[in-house]
């Protein structure tokens, strides 16, 4: 059973997955902690890119304090990295194994 149609729609899902890709790799996203003591940057596909930590807040800022805004920060990126995926994927990344974020 050949279907030119099924074959020509799974080529335009695979071109737009590859496109949403490439978007979600450009896409910067900051997740910080409560305090704003820290800011944690990732890419879209959940890549490092980044970390900004408040100097004039760190003075009064134990290790544990620290490690536990950095948890934190790195928590909220990731959740926004997914919704982002998940908000961009739509459609083309519910019914694909693999492509769910």
């Amino acid at each position: 059973m050949n279907n030119p149609g099924m074959m020509k729609q799974l080529l335009q899902m695979q071109k737009q997955l590859k496109q949403t890709q490439k978007e979600l790799e450009k896409e910067i996203v900051i997740g910080r902690d409560k305090d704003g003591l820290v800011e944690i940057m990732l890419t879209g596909t959940q890549q490092y890119h980044g970390v900004k930590v408040d100097k004039n807040m760190l003075q009064n800022v134990s290790a544990i304090e620290l490690e536990k805004s950095i948890g934190a920060a790195v928590k909220d990126a990731l959740s926004k990295t997914k919704k982002l995926m998940a908000d961009k994927l739509g459609p083309l990344g519910g019914g694909m194994p693999g492509l769910k974020p």
